[in-house]
């Protein structure tokens, strides 16, 4: 007797239980999302460390000057900026020297090319050097190939 009685409670428990309302089955397809704001904070911050990803990678610069004399280096830069003013222009301190260093390259045939027109206009040698560059977002994207 108590098994009929469990099995009939089953049973019409099963027919009160729906699976979907037949309201939201007839409807237009339309999904509402309830979301917390957070959400959104947290993907742009996301989108921006990616694009700093981006910008600091490994490649090469040109190296015009290693001196531990403040105002040489200075001087160096200030040379290169004048007549190369397109490349941006680092002076680094490693101690104790005092390094210029001249470009963001993403090869080391590109440095060379800027290596051979700096070479003429430093005596102590020029050399291209690797390191941390900064690429600019917008010259990453116009480099990248279409899909």
């Amino acid at each position: 007797m108590q098994k009929l009685f469990i099995l009939i409670c089953c049973l019409l428990g099963s027919s009160w239980a729906m699976a979907q309302d037949n309201a939201l089955a007839s409807g237009n397809g339309n999904v509402k999302v309830i979301k917390d704001s957070r959400l959104d904070v947290l993907i742009k911050k996301q989108i921006y460390i990616n694009t700093l990803a981006i910008r600091n990678q490994s490649g090469f610069r040109v190296q015009v000057i290693s001196t531990n004399k403040r105002g040489d280096a200075n001087e160096a830069k200030a040379r290169v900026m004048q007549l190369y003013g397109d490349y941006r222009t680092y002076l680094d301190y490693q101690a104790p020297y005092f390094k210029v260093r001249v470009g963001d390259f993403k090869s080391r045939e590109e440095a060379s090319e800027l290596r051979d027109k700096l070479s003429s206009l430093f005596s102590g040698g020029v050399f291209v050097v690797p390191a941390i560059i900064n690429v600019s977002l917008d010259k990453e994207l116009s480099n990248e190939e279409p899909y």
